[in-house]
């Protein structure tokens, strides 16, 4: 299979050319070390036991492979990460090492890779990465102010969106036919239950308690849901409910292994906003289709319930949420991508709410994610609210939907399919 280039390839580049190791990190399958090894000159697979223990044996043949030298999965030998960090504070030149992991060590002291290991964050493919459309406008350029206007169109409608949500941004399972799909998505959510807790330390005894909460927090998806109120939505009319460490512990587990990647809310310190703002993240699984998958939702399923509002923590239909979670997964890429980073706003009192905001500095980027084809007035509303607070900032102001025309509005609101947005 060829490689699909990567945003991550530049940032990833730029790093090794400048210091001595990064850490590639992020979720089983999103494509890690395919991306890393164009870089690398040497592979160590921690994955094989017999390339751990021989390494562990003797890690000079390590340190002293021709470089950049990649460790993959290098939690395998959690004991490499002090190696590397020593070996770089005797020798920090630049582009030595890459090490990439799907997950964090448990139980393993391990130092602090701070100013010696940078991390940098891969996550399933973007819709730019898919290569649906040609983007018109990067994420860069709007937090540059250089978006004064913009045109443009694609056949991108919403059944593609649809497929691009059940299809996965795993490299190796979005290649595949809809029913190896589905069951490739099953194996991944069951490995994770029955391998990946337990490597982690948090064997679970109770699987199908674990497999609830996973769909309760699906359910949630793109809501700012109290982690309560998923743990009822997961055990309805029972009295035996998952206790609040346990709760903590598959959260805590998820995040090590980066399959909850929720957005924070956003909290400036200077904001002029003069409103209390709400301080609840935003809950996104790492993939959409993990998501989906879990809810036993097809794309037949989620077009014939585009209008239904399913039971659960969170209002909306159930494919609005999930196109803003495609969404949220492409603009985390195209954020890192830029130095910038991802918030969501919400004054503490409802009355104002924008889907995301994009910030860098002084630059903001507010955009409303509309599962229509076009914005009214009603859907920019806060938009608008949110510029007037902020006169002294430069805040862009985005509508991404499923229509098929880009174009900016006379007030300045830029109205574009979500696929013509890239980094």
């Amino acid at each position: 299979m060829s490689y699909a280039p990567r945003i991550v390839d530049r940032p990833l580049a730029e790093l090794l050319r400048e210091l001595p190791a990064v850490a590639l990190e992020g979720a089983k399958a999103v494509g890690k070390t395919r991306t890393a090894e164009r870089l690398s000159k040497t592979v160590f697979p921690f994955a094989s036991i017999g390339v751990a223990q021989n390494a562990a044996a003797g890690p000079t043949v390590v340190r002293d492979a021709p470089p950049p030298v990649l460790i993959d999965e290098w939690q395998r030998g959690p004991w490499i990460w002090d190696e590397v960090r020593q070996w770089v504070d005797r020798d920090p030149a630049p582009g030595r090492f890459i090490l990439t992991g799907s997950a964090a060590p448990v139980g393993t002291p391990i130092h602090s890779g701070a100013g010696r290991i940078v991390p940098l964050r891969m996550r399933p493919m973007s819709l730019a990465e898919r290569n649906l459309a040609e983007p018109v406008i990067g994420l860069g350029d709007l937090l540059a102010g250089q978006g004064d206007s913009i045109g443009g169109a694609t056949g991108v409608g919403l059944r593609d969106y649809v497929e691009e949500i059940t299809a996965s941004g795993f490299p190796g399972i979005r290649s595949l036919g809809s029913r190896a799909r589905k069951y490739e998505l099953d194996g991944y959510v069951e490995a994770v239950v029955t391998r990946e807790f337990n490597d982690q330390g948090h064997p679970v005894r109770r699987p199908e308690a674990l497999l609830a909460w996973l769909r309760a927090y699906a359910l949630a998806t793109a809501s700012t849901a109290a982690y309560t109120a998923i743990v009822d939505a997961a055990t309805p009319g029972q009295g035996d409910k998952p206790s609040k460490s346990a709760t903590a512990a598959y959260r805590d587990t998820l995040s090590s292994l980066w399959l909850l990647d929720d957005v924070s809310a956003w909290n400036p310190v200077f904001s002029g906003l003069q409103t209390p703002l709400a301080r609840s993240p935003k809950h996104f699984l790492a993939d959409p289709a993990l998501a989906a998958r879990l809810l036993r939702l097809t794309g037949e399923t989620l077009v014939a319930g585009s209008r239904l509002q399913p039971t659960g923590p969170q209002a909306g239909s159930l494919l609005g949420r999930m196109f803003e979670a495609l969404v949220a997964l492409s603009l985390k890429t195209y954020a890192q991508a830029n130095d910038a980073e991802l918030f969501h706003l919400r004054t503490a009192n409802t009355g104002h709410e924008v889907d995301f905001i994009v910030e860098r500095g002084t630059d903001i980027v507010a955009i409303e994610v509309k599962l229509a084809q076009f914005a009214s007035e009603h859907d920019v509303r806060h938009l608008e609210w949110l510029a007037r607070r902020l006169p002294d900032r430069h805040v862009e102001r985005v509508v991404l939907t499923t229509g098929q025309q880009a174009f900016t509005r006379s007030d300045g609101i830029h109205v574009m399919p979500a696929v013509l947005l890239g980094p």
